[in-house]
Parts: structure tokens; C-alpha cells; sequence
């Protein structure tokens, strides 16, 4: 009796929901699923209702055939296959009723997309709907088309779309419009067809109509150039009102948000107007009133009035706006980052950062309110706002803002210390302009978080302090650094050599010194690169501090049996020279000589250059536009390498026997040799003066642009130099031996010549320094085009120090109508006994094109 009464209530039930609604057999299935507790069950039900569809499939059973495809539909979203019940989404479709294409048209759209077979036989079911009497199923027919519309479908119904985008429904006509976009989408070639049609649609009072005829013409803008310039031509003028007319309308409930009428129109014609203005001067100038209206109107007050807040601002930015209105526009983004929500303040910032390019003036009036977002809670505001400081910084604010950075990181948070330490440390190597406050900030940046310093920072500071003799006691602090510097300067640090002007004396002993050392080399007992300087420094402080020897050769030993191979092969070494060669010690601890700090920037450069191109696509760098600090700029050139490589560690041995050496042999020096043949009249080999050519031409011939310097023979009243071996004629035949003149001022050489560039030499020198030598180069076009990012690159023996100074320009006027000049300094250590000699390179653009020429200055005057 219940199995009778539970048949006639289910049948009960069915007739009241009508025949094509859900059904309890859909609900039940559901019902089925969600109990299921293991993947397996699932399957199971799954299987089981598959099974179930396939025979009703099988058996035509029309009357619950719309049943059979919600409970697919169902199943198709999670995951399962349902290719089976395509074919019924077709006959739903063909069916005459409205229920039936309701659910038949919407598992085509969620079972099918425009690749599958199927789909084609759908098109003339699409075409008849289209041109039904009911606007409902055109309206089901366009939806359709508008989501799986594949080209060919887009060929053949597009003209029943242009027809229905001029009915007078209003539904009919939006989503006609919306279909629109699908088909322009899919055949680029048809957006002429709905120019004229998108155009006219604008003119609608009728907010749907309106945003689906905007977004229209929007997809017409990205498809076509022609449809762009149509566009501007007849539609700005209707954007406007549009956007007048939503931004002063009434109170309106249906189109109300927060109390902002339509923000979603607002955008969508905000965003049209940056497609439409961008690049043209008219159609910006047309706008500028209506967006500084928008742009003054709205609070920030309100989500929606902070979005079309933010989109107007992007329309300013896209636009040839004024100047006025573009300053108007980074105001708001200043206030954005005031508003407590992170989303605005990030958007805000990301905004800021791509304006700079556009107005930095403007943007650095917000310095201050961008500094305090760098030390806000949220990682990802301070990451943006730390990169839009770097961007800010320049020669002129680079001191404070380098100052509130470093100021912060002494709070900042561990896993910030990092990013801010490495843009801090870019900042100071890229804009500094003076040693001592280059100095001063790396110091601190040790000082507060020396273990988020990469190593290649304190690297170049030490390279730094080599070349700052003045600085070198004031220099001698800091772990690496400080170890680094107390092995080389120790004895400045105790006696108090090299002070500043208000410095303060400080008392330092002998022993003082190496228990700084020997602290270091027990604190740092992890780490194998401290521990091997402070080594190093001990063996350097034996030869400064004679009385300290026994105690460190102690210090030094206790690491003999280190398990690190290093430290114990550096700990019995050092400990045989202090206990065994004290003869030599003195000459082996000698301090180092400046390292070339132009070079070693540059090398560090261009290593950096190639790990970022290894990990992804980055600009190269042209040439002047990497500034190198403390005064010495050297543009970046590919490959960035030494002319000589003069200054590498891994210059080639020689082998074979030399020739007689003497105190002034220039190739021994070249080739940095110090041992001496005891044979007299060696003839070079082949090997060297192969080692020689490469040296000198870099594996490939020099240009012999440059004026022959003939065969020099030592001056009168000197002693003749010892025979020079056929392998000097590569350095042109220089004279062992030059007096020292003793002139203020030398004559001018022509140190290059050929048929396209031309380069003169001035050189000064100071009577009390007659080892040092200022040369004023200029650089001549001999040809009618002018040569763009031109560089000059020069490289000298080893006994030779080179500075180059920052050229007066890049680019070299044609035909000789003015020039290029650049200074540089030369330190000849051996003066008297060596001449001068330089190889020169010089790289530039003609047209475009690379050219690069190089040659050899051979002619210098005697006495330098």
C-alpha cells in the first residue's frame, strides 16, 4: 500500500512541475553524488545514470529527453565524459517548442565549442532561429552564437546579425550587438560590416545597449586600423556626451552603485576614449574637458568612484593630454596611496611607476608619501614602492633618499632586508659622485645588514678603497672589508696615517690589530671565505708587525688540520713563510697594487648583463648608459673585455727561452715575466710572439689606420739599451730608454688617423709629477654621416695606470663640424726607463650599422 501511495505522489509531483522542468530524477542523482564519500562511489553513481541516459538515447525517448540532458550538463561539469549526448542537444534544438530549445541550446553551449564536428550541423537550426518571430528564441539564438561562433558560422549568419542590430527590441539589439564581438573576433575581415551599425548604436539612451555598442567598437578598434580612424572620425563626439550625460544624470535605481550612476559604463567608455585618443592630437584635445570633469567629480571615497577614478587616470596617461590634466591625474594616484585599502595603494603605485616615464616632476612631488609606502605591513606595496623609488632617484635627491632607506633598514623587516639592501647598493654604485659618502653608505649598509649583501657589493668596495689612497685608513672597519683592509693598510690604522679633517685619533697597537683579525677568524667559523682572508691578513700583518710574527704564526697554525682543505692547505703554507723565508717575506707581502676600478666595474657589468640573459630577455645596454661611480665612467660595449686583457690572472706562461733581460725589457713586463734567462742571446720562439700578436690584436689583425711611427733610436747622451728582440716590432720599435723633459706642456699628436675618424692628443703634465700625464683626446668625423653611441675604449701595459674620464657626448657631427672630446690620466711607473704605449678602440653606430676600429698610439713624445 505505501509502494502505491509513494508511485502516485511521485506521479503527482511531475505533472506539477511541468514536463520540461528539472525533474526529481535530476535532483535525486545530485542527491546521490554529494552522498558519495570515496572517488570510487562516484564513479560509480556516475556510471550507473550514464548507463541509464545511453538507453533512453538508444530508445528515442522524447519525453524525457530534456531530463536526460540537465543530468549530462551535470555531469559534464564534474568532469566526466558526455560526448555521447551531443547529438540530443541538436534535436532539442530542432524542436519547435521554447522549453526545448531553452535546454537544448544550453548544453551546446556548455557540451560543445566551436572545434567540434558536430557543430557544423547546427548552423542552419542557428539561421532559422534567427529569423524566428519570437524574440525569445533569436534571443537564445544569438546568446549561442555568441559563445561557440567559429568562423565559418561567423561567415555565413553574419548578416542576420547586422539585420537584428537594427530591431527595435531592445534585448534583440544588445545581444545582437554582443554577438557582434564574437564574430569581429573570429574574422577580423567582416569589422567593416559593423562600423557604420556600432556607430549609429551610440546614439542610444538605453544603458545596455549603450555598453554592449562601447565594448563593440572597442573590439573594432583592436581588429582594424581602418575601423580605428572611421571611429575617431564619428564617435568621440558621442563617448563624450555619453559620459557627460552618465556623470550628471539623476539618481537612477537601476543603474545605481553606491550612489555612482553606471560605473561600469563610465569604464567602458573611459577605456574606449585611451584606444581612440592615443596617438592623436584632436580627438585628446576633445577630451581633455570631459576627463578633468570625471576626474574632479568623483570622490575616493567609494569603490566604484575609486574605479573610474583609476581608469580616468589611464585615459590622461594613454592620451596626448595637457600637461595640467596629467599633473591632475598623478594628484589622484597620490591620494590613492593615503586610502587604507592595499589594493588601491599597490594599483596606485604599479600606476606611478609608469608615469614617471611620462611626468617625473610630477611624480616626485609624492616622494615623501611613496617613502613611507616602503615601510608599509604589506610585502607587496613595499616591493612596488621600493621599486618606484629607484626609479625617482636622481643626482639631485639621490643623498636623501639614500638616507631614508638606510635609515629604515636598520627596522626593516628580515625577509625585506635583502631587496632593500641590493637597490640601496645600486643606487650609491650608480649615483655617487664622491669616494668619501660612496664610502660612507656602504659602510653602513654593512654595518646594519652585512649578511644580505651579496658578495660582488664588497667586492667593488674593496676595489674602491685600492684606489682611494686618501681613504684608506678611514676605510679600515667592516668583516671582509675590514680584513681585507687591515692586511693591506694595518700600519696607517696604528699610526694614524691617512686621517680625515675631523676624525677623531684613535689609539691602536700592534696586538690590537690582529685581535681584530683573529676575532673575525673565530666569530666567522662558518664561513670559508672570511676565515681564508683573515688567514691572508695574519700573513700580510706578520710583515707589517715583526713583533706580533710569533703569535700569529700561532694564530695561523691552528688551522693545520682543519677539514677544510682550503684553510688547512692556506694555514701550512703561510706558516712555512713566516717560520722559513723571512728573507722574502717583506717582497712577497708587498701591498697590492691599485686594481683598475674602471675594468672591474665593467667586467662586473657584463657578467651581470649575461646572468640575466641567461634567466630571460633583458635590453642590452647602450653605450653611455651605464654610469659607473666615485667620477669614472666608462660606457658598456659588447663584449665588455679589456683590449689587452692586461689585468686578467690567467695571462699565458712562456716557456721557451727569452731574450736578455733588463731592467727596462718592456715585454718582459708586457707579459708580466719576472724571472731572468740565463742565457744571453736567446732568440724568442715562436710561442711567445704568438702570445705576443694575440695579446696585441685580440685574434685578429689591428687596423692600420694609424700614422706609421718610424724606428726611434735612444736620444743623445743616454746609455744604449741591450738588443731588443725582433718581437718589439709589434710595439712599433719603442725606446727602451726616454729623458724625462721636464715640460709643462707637449706638442699635439695625431694618435689615429684613417679615412673615416680622426683622433688628436693634447697631453699636460705637472713639474712636480712628472710620472703622471693628463691627455685631452678629441675625436673628428671625416665622413658626411654623423656616428651615434660612439665609445672609446683604451688599454695599456701593467705598468701603466689608466683613468678615463667621461666623454663630452656620444655622438660625432659629421664632416668635421665639430668633435668629441675626452680626458684621461696616465701613470707611467716606470718613467725614465719605459715609454708609453697604448692600444686604442673606437666603436659607434653609422646609420644604425656597428662599426668598430682599432689601432695602436705609438708616437708619444719623449719624456712621458
Amino acid at each position: 500500500m505505501d509502494t502505491v501511495e509513494k508511485i502516485v505522489e511521485d506521479f503527482a509531483s511531475d505533472i506539477a512541475m511541468g514536463p520540461f522542468s528539472s525533474g526529481t530524477r535530476l535532483r535525486d542523482m545530485i542527491r546521490a553524488i554529494r552522498a558519495c564519500k570515496t572517488a570510487a562511489e562516484e564513479r560509480a553513481v556516475v556510471r550507473r545514470e550514464c548507463a541509464e541516459i545511453r538507453a533512453a538515447i538508444g530508445e528515442n525517448q522524447q519525453e524525457i529527453r530534456h531530463r536526460n540532458m540537465a543530468k549530462l550538463m551535470f555531469i559534464h561539469m564534474l568532469g566526466y565524459p558526455t560526448h555521447f549526448g551531443q547529438m540530443e542537444c541538436l534535436k532539442l534544438i530542432a524542436a519547435a517548442g521554447y522549453p526545448e530549445k531553452r535546454i537544448g541550446y544550453l548544453g551546446l553551449m556548455l557540451l560543445l565549442d566551436e572545434r567540434q564536428e558536430v557543430l557544423m550541423l547546427v548552423t542552419n537550426s542557428l539561421k532559422q532561429d534567427l529569423n524566428h518571430s519570437n524574440q525569445f528564441i533569436v534571443g537564445l539564438a544569438l546568446c549561442a552564437l555568441g559563445n561557440i561562433c567559429s568562423a565559418e558560422m561567423a561567415r555565413d549568419l553574419s548578416p542576420e546579425v547586422e539585420r537584428l542590430m537594427r530591431s527595435r527590441d531592445v534585448n534583440t539589439k544588445k545581444k545582437a550587438a554582443l554577438c557582434a564581438i564574437r564574430i569581429v573576433r573570429k574574422v577580423p575581415d567582416l569589422a567593416e560590416n559593423f562600423m557604420g551599425l556600432a556607430s549609429s548604436l551610440l546614439k542610444e539612451k538605453h544603458h545596455g545597449i549603450l555598453i554592449s555598442a562601447v565594448q563593440l567598437c572597442t573590439e573594432l578598434c583592436k581588429s582594424s586600423k581602418d575601423a580605428l580612424e572611421y571611429l575617431r572620425k564619428n564617435c568621440v563626439e558621442g563617448l563624450v556626451r555619453i559620459l557627460r550625460d552618465v556623470s550628471n544624470s539623476s539618481y537612477a535605481p537601476e543603474y545605481d552603485v553606491a550612489g555612482i550612476s553606471d560605473p561600469f559604463l563610465h569604464i567602458r567608455v573611459l577605456k574606449l576614449m585611451r584606444i581612440l585618443g592615443q596617438g592623436d592630437a584632436d580627438c585628446s584635445e576633445y577630451m581633455n574637458d570631459i576627463l578633468a570633469q570625471v576626474a574632479t567629480k568623483n570622490e575616493s571615497n567609494k569603490n566604484a568612484a575609486n574605479a573610474i577614478l583609476y581608469e580616468c587616470v589611464q585615459t590622461i596617461m594613454g592620451i596626448e593630454a595637457t600637461s595640467g590634466l596629467r599633473v591632475l591625474a598623478i594628484n589622484i594616484l597620490g591620494r590613492f596611496l593615503s586610502n587604507r585599502d592595499n589594493n588601491i595603494r599597490y594599483v596606485a603605485l604599479n600606476m606611478l611607476m609608469r608615469a614617471i616615464t611620462v611626468d617625473t616632476q610630477a611624480v616626485q612631488r609624492h616622494r615623501t608619501t611613496i617613502l613611507e609606502c616602503v615601510k608599509d605591513a604589506d610585502a607587496s606595496i613595499r616591493k612596488r614602492a621600493l621599486e618606484l623609488v629607484f626609479l625617482l632617484v636622481n643626482d639631485t635627491n639621490v643623498k636623501p633618499l639614500t638616507k631614508e632607506l638606510v635609515d629604515y633598514l636598520d627596522s626593516a623587516d628580515p625577509d625585506f632586508k635583502e631587496d632593500l639592501t641590493a637597490k640601496i647598493c645600486s643606487i650609491v654604485e650608480k649615483f655617487s659622485q664622491e669616494k668619501l659618502w660612496y664610502l660612507d653608505q656602504m659602510f653602513k649598509v654593512l654595518s646594519l645588514a652585512g649578511n644580505h649583501v651579496k658578495d660582488d657589493v664588497w667586492h667593488a668596495l674593496v676595489v674602491v678603497i685600492s684606489n682611494a689612497s686618501e681613504l684608506q685608513g678611514y676605510s679600515v672597519s667592516l668583516v671582509r672589508v675590514a680584513v681585507w683592509c687591515i692586511g693591506e693598510y694595518g700600519e696607517m690604522l696604528v699610526n694614524n696615517v691617512g686621517m680625515l679633517q675631523g676624525e677623531e685619533p684613535i689609539t691602536v697597537t700592534e696586538s690590537d690589530a690582529v685581535d681584530a683579525v683573529q676575532l673575525a677568524l673565530n666569530r666567522y667559523s662558518a664561513d670559508v671565505t672570511t676565515r681564508a682572508m683573515c688567514l691572508v691578513a695574519l700573513l700580510k700583518l706578520s710583515s707589517r708587525f715583526p713583533s706580533t710574527s710569533e703569535r700569529i704564526k700561532q694564530i695561523v697554525s691552528q688551522n693545520k688540520k682543519n677539514i677544510v682543505l682550503e684553510l688547512q692547505q692556506r694555514s701550512i703554507e703561510f706558516s712555512s713563510i713566516i717560520q722559513r723565508h723571512q728573507s722574502i717575506r717583506p717582497s712577497l707581502l708587498e701591498r697590492m697594487p691599485a686594481l683598475d676600478e674602471a675594468s672591474y666595474l665593467l667586467r662586473r657589468a657584463s657578467a651581470t648583463q649575461a646572468t640575466l640573459a641567461a634567466d630571460k630577455p633583458t635590453p642590452a645596454v647602450t653605450p653611455g648608459g651605464l654610469k659607473l661611480p666615485n667620477g669614472v665612467a666608462k660606457p658598456a660595449t659588447s663584449p665588455l673585455v679589456d683590449l689587452l686583457d692586461l689585468s686578467s690572472d690567467d695571462v699565458p706562461a712562456i716557456t721557451t727561452a727569452s731574450t736578455t733581460t733588463a731592467p727596462n725589457d718592456f715585454l718582459q713586463d708586457l707579459l708580466g715575466i719576472g724571472g731572468i734567462s740565463s742565457s744571453p742571446a736567446a732568440a724568442p720562439s715562436s710561442a711567445s710572439t704568438d702570445i705576443l700578436i694575440d695579446l696585441l690584436s685580440i685574434g685578429s689583425s689591428p687596423s692600420q689606420n694609424g700614422p706609421p711611427a718610424a724606428d726611434s733610436t735612444p736620444a743623445q747622451g743616454t746609455k744604449s739599451a741591450p738588443a731588443v728582440p725582433q718581437d718589439m716590432d709589434l710595439l712599433d720599435g719603442l725606446p727602451s730608454n726616454t729623458s724625462v723633459s721636464g715640460l709643462v706642456n707637449h706638442s699635439s699628436i695625431t694618435a689615429f688617423k684613417s679615412a673615416t675618424l680622426k683622433i688628436n692628443f693634447d697631453f699636460k703634465k705637472q713639474p712636480e709629477k712628472p710620472h703622471e700625464t693628463t691627455v685631452h683626446a678629441t675625436f673628428t668625423n671625416l665622413t658626411s654621416s654623423s656616428y651615434t653611441d660612439f665609445v672609446f675604449q683604451a688599454a695599456v701595459p701593467k705598468f701603466i695606470q689608466l683613468r678615463l674620464d667621461p666623454a663630452s657626448g656620444n655622438i660625432v657631427p659629421a664632416s668635421g663640424n665639430g668633435s668629441v672630446t675626452q680626458g684621461f690620466s696616465v701613470t707611467n711607473n716606470q718613467h725614465g726607463q719605459k715609454p708609453l704605449a697604448m692600444r686604442i678602440r673606437m666603436s659607434y653606430k653609422v646609420n644604425g650599422e656597428d662599426r668598430l676600429e682599432q689601432g695602436q698610439v705609438s708616437n708619444f713624445p719623449a719624456g712621458l
